[in-house]
């Protein structure tokens, strides 16, 4: 797996060895995009690093490593400010640039970071209690999203859901359920304090109506709770896998809580914490020593005076179990935002467990606000006030809603609006990146409709002169970068790297295609180069739309 361009590696080898030239050796360096228009189209600092080691003037260091540059991919170089050495490429550069794409096709970009190490993503993780909510869809995306983003950059990754089968919440869902049978059967009910007041409920009793019938109401409640809970539960989960199926986010492994209980995870890393003097007795309690590991206010409890594992407990025996018994070397989890202070702890409890915390990582997801005609619309979980993932679908689409999800930054909040999600036309993001691959895909049909062949086209007969226009170029150029953006969001498991990218692509497509004749260019050397840049960049928006779970139609 390379995934690279081989003339942005050969021009960034030609600074390299200009530098060496100057009796520097091991110093890394790579042009870069300029920050400024008229700039050139590369630029390079190493003249303002060398200054220290060299006893030099920066410009005069440039000057050398300028007249040093030896690469059939540089028309022209200039020296800028305190020493920049500014490069302006040939459109033989482009060319093998269009020609790289072509030749590696779909593996352009898919650049070897992982080297095949494990690595886990857990997300979404919500607890059967109701249905997913646009908040749980936010962190599916992004999840699902980094998870592709990994596997193209050469991790081997694994997708799980932890499912909270257990506990307080669980047993609530359970008492809301029955008190919900109790009620519609006009049959004396308590519905619980916190309880869960969605309409959900209501269907949950129903359907239990109608397969138990009235049975229930002869039996004492705490007898039948255990029916409620587990009734309600499984059928919650069910919903939510067949939404997030629906929703392209696939998982490898279903992870249930009480597993960890059930098979003494919980009870052998508390023995371990203990033995490796991170955990002590007090008041009948087990607690963890978080005031000296991270500064903690306090230390916090493991195993309360009753016996009853914290939910703490539960997270340091299942975080032992992904890093030691199945042996991940690196670990993120998607949770919500609310759980910042969070982070720290579960930090703390991993080094505990012997393994080093910078190869866990937490992303966060932060609230979205849904827009509907101009007005956020108003939401509560627990009175049953929230719109579901399968509302968000229904009205804007998978496509749309994946998109948008992923447009910023997960721990940034997201203002959703509806009815821009629905619109179709170029204001719609999402819209107008798809409508850039089916323009291009309908020119390669038009073209074979005129009896012309695809797979005869050879990706090293591209002529340079088609880059003498400057949206070709300009074109060209963006699809270079493609590499670079994958690892940037690879490295900063960051999905909306990939969005502003493929949208910058789509604009800059599509600039070119209004300004450049393809099929009928009466220069066919001209028109076949041309053909070769649009199929580059299909390739590429193509690339880009897989690793956000998004579609890439032929037609629009």
């Amino acid at each position: 797996m390379n995934g690279k361009n081989t003339a942005v590696e050969r021009l960034n080898d030609s600074l390299r060895e200009s530098v060496n030239a100057l009796g520097v050796k091991d110093i890394e360096c790579e042009f870069e995009k300029p920050k400024h228009e008229g700039h050139g189209d590369r630029a390079a600092n190493a003249a303002m690093r060398l200054a220290r080691p060299l006893r030099m003037n920066p410009r005069d260091i440039a000057q050398k490593i300028a007249g040093n540059l030896n690469s059939e991919f540089i028309d022209r170089t200039e020296i800028a400010g305190p020493g920049f050495v500014n490069v302006f490429l040939s459109g033989k550069f482009y060319a093998e640039v269009i020609s790289d794409i072509l030749k590696q096709g779909n593996e352009y970009g898919a650049v070897n970071l992982g080297n095949e190490r494990k690595v886990q993503v857990e997300f979404v993780s919500a607890n059967p209690t109701g249905p997913l909510h646009i908040g749980h869809g936010r962190g599916a995306a992004v999840g699902d999203s980094i998870a592709r983003i990994l596997k193209f950059t050469g991790w081997n990754v694994q997708r799980e859901y932890y499912v909270n089968d257990s506990g307080l919440q669980i047993d609530t869902l359970g008492r809301s359920t029955q008190a919900r049978y109790f009620e519609l059967l006009n049959h004396e009910s308590h519905f619980p304090e916190n309880g869960y007041k969605g309409t959900y409920i209501y269907d949950l009793a129903r359907e239990i109506i109608n397969l138990e019938g009235r049975k229930f109401l002869d039996v004492p409640e705490e007898e039948s709770l255990d029916y409620f809970r587990k009734y309600a539960s499984e059928k919650i989960m069910s919903g939510i896998k067949a939404d997030l199926e629906e929703f392209r986010v696939s998982f490898d492994k279903f992870f249930p809580e009480g597993y960890l209980h059930q098979n003494g995870l919980v009870k052998s890393a508390m023995e371990d914490l203990k033995a490796r003097g991170y955990a002590y007795e007090q008041d009948g309690a087990l607690w963890f020593r978080t005031e000296d590991t991270i500064g903690d206010d306090k230390d916090r409890v493991l195993i309360r005076a009753n016996g009853i594992p914290t939910y703490f407990a539960s997270d340091i025996a299942y975080h032992r179990d992904k890093f030691i018994t199945r042996e991940f070397e690196r670990v993120i989890d998607v949770w919500g935002a609310d759980h910042h202070g969070y982070i720290a702890r579960v930090k703390a409890a991993i080094k505990a467990i012997g393994k080093n915390p910078d190869d866990f990582d937490v992303l966060l997801i932060q609230l979205v606000n849904l827009i509907r005609d101009g007005e956020i619309v108003t939401m509560s979980t627990r009175a049953g006030e929230f719109i579901t993932l399968r509302d968000v679908l229904d009205e804007a689409g998978i496509d749309a809603t994946r998109f948008f999800f992923l447009m910023r930054r997960s721990d940034s909040q997201l203002d959703f609006d509806l009815d821009l999600a629905r619109k179709q036309g170029n204001d719609n993001p999402v819209f107008y990146v798809q409508y850039a691959h089916a323009r291009i895909s309908g020119v390669l049909r038009e073209y074979q409709n005129r009896g012309g062949k695809l797979e005869s086209i050879c990706p090293n007969d591209i002529t340079e002169e088609i880059f003498k226009d400057r949206n070709a170029r300009e074109l060209a150029d963006t699809l270079s970068y493609y590499p670079d953006e994958v690892m940037q969001a690879s490295r900063e498991l960051a999905p909306q790297t990939i969005t502003g990218y493929v949208l910058n692509l789509a604009g800059i497509f599509h600039a070119f295609y209004n300004t450049n004749r393809i099929l009928d260019e009466p220069d066919e050397k001209i028109s076949m180069g041309r053909i070769n840049l649009i199929m580059a960049a299909k390739i590429v928006i193509a690339s880009c739309l897989e690793l956000l779970g998004v579609s890439a139609p032929e037609r629009m």
